[in-house]
């Protein structure tokens, strides 16, 4: 049978506690490490060999474990225990094999004697147990002389790790004026030793570095704080050492260290309070509204949530000017403009302003109060401001046969400023690109400058500027909107041509047409027309009108018997009247076409048969017709040719000097007549000339055209504004397409008689230069020739291609 045994460095079979040695049977080995008490003699029979009374089988080896320390530092193989059969008479012929986890590895065996042992160095936390399986065979033959048996080979712990912080470096946080005891963090070491042998892996907390202000508990690692009123604005960081060691803390245990940081959080423990208990300030009196003027602040010495501030107008003469808001980045005070500002009003404002924090904790009110007050001293800088409509915007309705000149609304603006400066009025006209309208400079008169048309625009929306004389660039506007209100001006009228037709046997009173009008007026009780026959065709025989009511009519035949060859076409006139004030009315034609027509009044034929002549003309009187027609043609073309080239002959001496009948140059007279020049007087002031006893004019001719003045009434002139008068006339002048320009009318106008060459001047010319023919120079003979030289003029014909 097996035997196995291990003995301590004394060789002896007990040394170190190790397994005991063991022979006999299985349920003994059971016994045995069970710890049940062996019954006096049982060990002796088991250990014979003789028979029992019992009928059990007798086994031939017995189970055991080994144990070795971990950690062996020595040069030599370290002994683990020795294998025996009771088979091996120490002849050596018994040969022992080891197998199994770590065999020839980690563990040898002897193959003659069985002992086991380890060449490596053993590490309980990497490897706790080892089991292995040993045979005995007979050197000789090989066979095995024992079965093949198991064993474990236990590895025995020494303290040789130190505990260990796996989470560490640690951070915890707790909020600054705890009270004392309070948790902050809880730090874990493991130690790595076997915890269910000796003290190896018993750990003890201390700390090393965090006193006085921190504390641990040795058994749990709780870190607490140990001292009251610690505040973090004095100071805000920790760093805690603690250490952890085994054997219970007794000496020769090993030890770690980890290191713990420690903030202290904010809390609401410092009340605001301003730096400055007064600020000056100041604003232009243009600035807008809500423009920054300035900024307060309230230092607190937390943060975050705690240093929020709500600052707020609580009392001041300014209260009702300016406002005041809170930046939230930042926790400044920011002052702006409530309502616009006027230096001319008010020069100071004085404003009283509390910061305040908006979270409080109840158990540090007594640290209070959390909030101050400081005075804010706000000046009003005076600038030159544009000019002020009284009222902000204008509303005008006005007639539209309101006339050329009259003031529909007098529009005012000032100057703010102290220094009231004047002020000049006129229109933005890109508002009124029609220049319906016209603003006196200096009083602010609205008034109408062209005729207004409601049917053309019923609306207007003009912007009026007003500019500080002194300082141009000082502007204000105003709009003003001109609602233009209906007159009745306009006639009724047909919409359409009407054209209608009646049949030949049309009966009397039959409908052929029915008409209605349109009016671009838009009188408030809506349109009413009113039809009847022109005053001329009153009494007409063949059709009349019947008024509908409903602003149409019925035009009816009076009489039958109707026939294209007597008439084919009738022009019937309807007058068409409204119902405004005044009553405007406007004739309309009806043209009615008599047509041939069935029975049942379907239209055959408008268009009246030609009649036949009753003879038919010769051939010898058609050839006498076209032969006088051809004789007539001949003679008009050769009157033509010969009035085209006629001459007048002049007796003049080519060389005679031509200079000595020209008058002027500068102004168009009566040509070789005209011997007298103008009163240059006329050109400058044509009223003057005029009204300064009988009007001088030329004594050779009569002006074509008189001045425009004459055409103004003087009771105009008197009983009206001089803007009235020049808007009048500047409207006439601009509608008549064929006047000169006012100051140039007493030079251009006029045209001398008895010229050879006619009308020089292009004021009525319709065509270019490059469009003119100058060949008649060459017919005006020899005072011309110069000039038909300058116009490129031929003499002779031009040659045909």
């Amino acid at each position: 049978m097996w035997t196995s045994g291990r003995m301590s460095n004394a060789k002896s079979w007990l040394g170190l506690g190790m397994s005991l040695y063991f022979w006999g049977l299985m349920d003994l080995t059971t016994t045995v490490l069970s710890g049940t008490p062996t019954p006096p003699g049982k060990l002796e029979a088991l250990l014979s060999d003789k028979p029992q009374s019992h009928s059990r089988i007798k086994r031939s080896w017995v189970w055991n474990q080994f144990f070795v320390l971990e950690e062996y530092t020595g040069t030599d193989p370290l002994y683990v225990g020795k294998l025996h059969s009771d088979m091996d008479r120490g002849d050596g012929s018994i040969k022992y094999i080891l197998s199994g986890e770590g065999a020839g590895v980690v563990f040898t065996i002897d193959d003659t004697t069985g002992d086991i042992h380890a060449i490596q160095r053993l590490d309980r936390e990497e490897r706790a147990q080892y089991t292995l399986r040993a045979q005995a065979l007979d050197r000789r033959t090989g066979r095995p002389m024992e079965p093949e048996s198991e064993f474990i080979i236990k590895i025995q712990d020494i303290n040789d790790n130190e505990p260990k912080f796996l989470d560490g470096p640690y951070v915890a946080t707790v909020p600054e004026m705890s009270p004392v005891g309070t948790s902050v963090i809880q730090v874990t070491a493991t130690d790595a030793d076997d915890p269910t042998y000796g003290n190896s892996a018993r750990v003890v907390y201390s700390i090393l570095q965090g006193q006085p202000y921190f504390s641990v508990d040795s058994k749990t690692g709780v870190i607490r704080t140990a001292l009251m009123n610690m505040d973090r604005e004095a100071k805000e960081y920790y760093e805690v050492i603690i250490q952890a060691k085994d054997m219970g803390g007794q000496l020769g245990g090993l030890a770690g260290t980890t290191t713990v940081n420690i903030t202290l959080s904010d809390v609401n423990d410092n009340p605001p309070r301003f730096p400055q208990k007064h600020y000056q300030m100041s604003v232009l009196e243009s600035a807008p509204v809500s423009s920054t003027v300035g900024r307060v602040f309230a230092k607190d010495l937390d943060e975050g949530i705690n240093a929020e501030m709500k600052y707020t107008i609580v009392d001041g003469d300014g209260a009702d000017a300016f406002d005041i808001n809170t930046d939230p980045n930042f926790q400044v005070g920011i002052i702006t403009v409530k309502k616009p500002l006027s230096f001319e009003s008010k020069k100071s404002y004085t404003l009283k302003v509390e910061g305040a924090n908006p979270h409080l904790e109840m158990r540090f009110l007594s640290l209070g109060p959390f909030q101050d007050t400081t005075t804010v001293h706000i000046t009003v800088e005076d600038v030159d401001e544009p000019p002020i409509f009284e009222p902000g915007f204008y509303f005008v309705e006005v007639p539209e046969d309101v006339a050329i000149g009259t003031t529909i609304q007098i529009i005012s603006a000032k100057d703010p400023d102290v220094t009231n400066n004047s002020i000049r009025y006129s229109i933005d006209r890109s508002s009124d690109p029609g220049r319906f309208f016209y603003v006196d400079i200096t009083t602010g008169a609205l008034m109408t400058a062209r005729p207004l048309d409601r049917e053309e625009f019923s609306w207007h929306n003009i912007t009026v500027l007003a500019m500080e004389m002194n300082n141009p660039s000082q502007v204000g506007s105003v709009s003003i909107t001109i609602k233009v209100l209906d007159v009745n001006d306009n006639a009724p009228e047909f919409p359409r041509f009407y054209e209608a037709f009646v049949c030949e046997n049309a009966k009397a009173g039959q409908l052929i047409q029915t008409v209605s009008a349109v009016d671009q007026d838009d009188p408030h009780n809506g349109q009413h027309f009113y039809y009847s026959l022109a005053p001329e065709a009153a009494n007409n025989p063949n059709f009349t009108v019947r008024d509908n009511q409903d602003n149409t009519a019925r035009i009816l035949t009076r009489r039958s018997g109707f026939r294209q060859q007597e008439q084919s076409v009738f022009y019937l006139p309807i007058l068409i009247a409204d119902s405004g004030q005044p009553v405007l009315s406007s004739t309309g034609t009806l043209t009615i076409q008599v047509c041939s027509c069935d029975d049942d009044g379907h239209v055959l034929s408008c268009s009246p048969e030609a009649y036949m002549l009753p003879v038919s003309l010769s051939r010898g009187a058609l050839i006498a017709i076209l032969a006088c027609i051809f004789v007539l043609l001949v003679l008009v073309l050769l009157i033509l040719s010969m009035r085209r080239h006629r001459k007048q002959p002049y007796i003049i001496d080519d060389e005679e000097n031509i200079h000595e009948n020209i008058v002027r140059y500068d102004d168009e007279g009566g040509g070789e007549e005209d011997t007298e020049a103008f009163d240059i007087a006329a050109m400058w002031n044509p009223r003057e000339a005029q009204g300064g006893g009988a009007p001088k004019t030329r004594q050779d001719m009569l002006p074509e055209i008189e001045s425009l003045s004459r055409y103004v009434p003087q009771t105009c002139a008197v009983n009206s504004t001089v803007h009235s008068y020049v808007l009048a006339k500047l409207y006439e002048a601009d509608m008549d397409l064929w006047a000169p320009p006012f100051d140039s009318l007493q030079t251009y106008m006029f045209e001398g008689d008895g010229s050879v060459a006619g009308s020089l001047s292009s004021l009525q010319s319709a065509t270019s230069d490059s469009e003119q023919s100058f060949d008649f120079l060459t017919d005006w003979g020899p005072r011309f020739r110069k000039l038909a030289e300058l116009y490129g003029a031929s003499e002779g014909p031009a040659p045909l291609w």
